[in-house]
C-alpha cells in the first residue's frame, strides 16, 4: 500500500486547474456525481456526465453550466447494468486520453424483491460492481495514454460493516436489499485497492484511489435542478443530524480531491474529516477487510467471468 501523501492545505471551494484535463464521472446527472461533476467543471476540465437517461444528464448540464458559466460538458449514453454495451459506449467517447474516470453510479434497493440485470447479475452487484468492472477494461487504453491517469472509485460507509460472500457474490441465497447494496459497494472497493496492485506490479503511470462521500443526505443538500429539492420542513427535520452527516455536495468533496490531488498515491482511502462521516476531504487508514489479497483476487477472478472480460486489467 502506498505511502500518505503530505498534508497541503486544501481549499474544497478552490481546487487547482484541471485545464486541459478530461473527466468522466458515471452517474453524473444526480447525487454525489452530480455534484462531483459540478465542482470538477468550475476547474477548467472538460467533464462528462455518464447517464443512461438523456433527459436527466441535460438538466444536469443545464445545471452546472448556470452555476459554472463557460462550464465544458459532455454527456456519454451509459448504462451499468447493460454490460454488452459498455465497449460501444466507450467508442463513442471519441478520446485520445481520459485523465481520470469517476466510477460513481449506483443502485440502491431498500425494498424487496431481489432484481437482475438483463445479464441475469443480481441489480446492485451488477451494476455498482460488475459494470464499472468492466467499464474500466474498456477504459484501460485511454486512460494509460493519459500523463497521470486516474481510476477513482467511490465506495460507501455502509461498506465498513459488510464482509464479502464469495460464495453467494450475488445474494442468491440470501438477498437483504441493505446487505447487498453495502457487499456491493465493498466488492467497489476491494476492486479499486487490488486494481492499485495490479497497476503497481505493472509498472503504469495510472492510479487507483479509492473515496467515500460518509454520510449524505438529501435533506441537507443544496437545491439543484437535476435532484430537486428538499422541503422547508424536510430542512428542519435534518438540522440535528447536520452535527454527524452533511449534505451531498460536501459528500462529492473527497472524491473531487481523490481526482485531483496532485499529492495524491495509489491504493489510499479518502473520505470526510469528523468521524468519516462528514467535514473535509483527507486521508484515511483502509480497513484491512477491504485490502486482504485473497479476497481481492478471488473476486477478481469472479468478476472477469461473469463479465466476459480478460481478468489482465488491460493496462500498460
Amino acid at each position: 500500500m502506498s505511502t500518505t501523501p503530505r498534508h497541503q492545505p486544501w481549499d474544497v471551494h478552490r481546487p487547482p486547474s484541471a485545464e486541459g484535463r478530461t473527466f468522466l464521472v458515471t452517474g453524473g446527472n444526480a447525487g454525489i456525481g452530480y455534484f462531483t461533476a459540478e465542482q470538477l467543471a468550475a476547474t477548467g476540465a472538460v467533464v462528462v456526465l455518464g447517464s443512461r437517461d438523456r433527459a436527466k444528464a441535460e438538466a444536469a448540464m443545464a445545471s452546472v453550466r448556470s452555476r459554472v458559466p463557460g462550464a465544458r460538458l459532455r454527456r456519454l449514453g451509459l448504462d451499468l447494468a447493460d454490460l454488452p454495451s459498455l465497449k460501444s459506449a466507450v467508442d463513442t467517447l471519441d478520446l485520445d486520453r481520459l485523465d481520470a474516470v469517476v466510477l460513481n453510479a449506483g443502485v440502491a434497493l431498500d425494498d424487496p424483491p431481489r432484481r437482475e440485470t438483463a445479464d441475469g447479475h443480481e441489480l446492485m452487484f451488477g451494476t455498482n460492481h460488475l459494470g464499472h468492472f468492466a467499464l474500466t477494461r474498456w477504459l484501460a487504453p485511454l486512460l494509460s495514454a493519459a500523463p497521470a491517469g486516474r481510476v477513482v472509485t467511490v465506495g460507501s460507509f455502509a461498506a465498513r460493516s459488510e464482509r464479502l460472500d464469495l460464495d453467494d457474490p450475488q445474494s442468491t441465497r440470501d438477498y437483504r436489499p441493505k446487505r447487498t447494496y453495502g457487499r456491493s459497494k465493498l466488492a467497489q472497493m476491494c476492486f479499486g485497492f487490488e486494481l492499485d496492485r495490479r497497476l503497481r506490479a505493472a509498472g503504469s503511470t495510472v492510479l487507483s484511489v479509492v473515496a467515500h462521500p460518509g454520510g449524505a443526505l438529501d435533506s441537507l443538500t443544496p437545491p439543484r435542478a437535476p435532484a430537486g429539492a428538499a422541503t422547508r420542513g424536510e430542512r428542519l427535520r435534518a438540522l440535528p443530524a447536520a452535527l454527524l452527516v452533511q449534505g451531498k455536495d460536501a459528500g462529492a468533496w473527497p472524491v473531487v480531491r481523490a481526482t485531483l490531488d496532485p499529492e495524491a498515491r495509489g491504493g489510499l482511502l479518502w473520505g470526510p474529516r469528523v468521524f468519516k462521516l462528514r467535514g473535509r476531504p483527507r486521508c484515511e487508514p483502509v480497513p484491512s477487510h477491504m485490502t486482504d489479497p485473497a479476497v481481492a483476487a478471488r473476486l477478481w477472478a469472479i468478476s472477469a467471468e461473469l463479465t466476459g472480460t480478460d481478468p489482465d486489467d488491460g493496462f500498460r
